[in-house]
């Protein structure tokens, strides 16, 4: 069992908080202007969640979750440079600046990503890169889809990316359908992919997809 902090109190950090906690992790969800009086979950949703500020979640945590919107989290995990020193940050965001419809339009970072940025920033943390190439149910419901999915990995260091691929293991996420792509520039490759998005849900809506490697 880990002690897992998520940054992002949203749809895909909740979820992931609800799978995690079913799993047996010690998790606790970090938000901005944390308030103690959040209500719990309520049994439909899961687990009761545990919520504290950015910087405690953190600190406290063996393993970090990014899952706050991408075109701000450069500045705002920096700013827990301390808190992150050590730990595996994984990161599941994608950074793309918006068009007009809220959808995504033009990375914020062509020719690299925040995942690179991130490492960068964060000499002293791990950073994996990871799930950020399916809609957010899919990350905890790979099962759910008509055809395995595929989870890629980027990252430098390959004892962090073990400890990654053991937690996609208990959100359902089978070995085979684990990809390792190697160090966290291959990153760039797959935080391209969100530009495919707009384009899916305009034609399809909202429903649940990832980007697969059929073999």
């Amino acid at each position: 069992m880990s002690s897992i902090g998520i940054l992002g109190a949203g749809r895909v950090g909740t979820t992931l908080a609800h799978a995690l906690t079913a799993a047996g992790h010690h998790v606790t969800v970090g938000r901005r202007g944390h308030d103690a009086g959040i209500p719990a979950a309520s049994p439909a949703e899961g687990p009761a969640l545990r919520y504290a500020d950015h910087a405690t979640t953190a600190r406290t945590a063996d393993v970090v979750i990014n899952a706050t919107p991408g075109d701000s989290a450069l500045d705002r995990l920096t700013a827990l440079r301390a808190e992150l020193a050590g730990k595996i940050l994984i990161d599941v965001s994608n950074a793309t600046h918006d068009d007009a419809d809220g959808l995504p339009g033009d990375l914020c970072y062509p020719g690299s990503s925040l995942a690179e940025h991130l490492q960068a920033a964060l000499p002293d943390t791990h950073v994996v890169k990871t799930l950020n190439t399916m809609l957010f149910m899919v990350m905890t419901a790979p099962g759910s889809l008509t055809q395995p999915p595929t989870a890629f990995l980027s990252g430098n260091s390959d004892e962090a990316k073990k400890t990654v691929i053991e937690l996609l293991n208990d959100l359902g996420w089978q070995s085979d359908w684990i990809q390792d792509l190697g160090d966290v520039t291959t990153a760039r490759a797959t935080e391209a992919t969100i530009l495919l998005v707009p384009h899916i849900l305009r034609r399809n809506g909202f429903t649940p997809f990832a980007v697969t490697l059929a073999r």
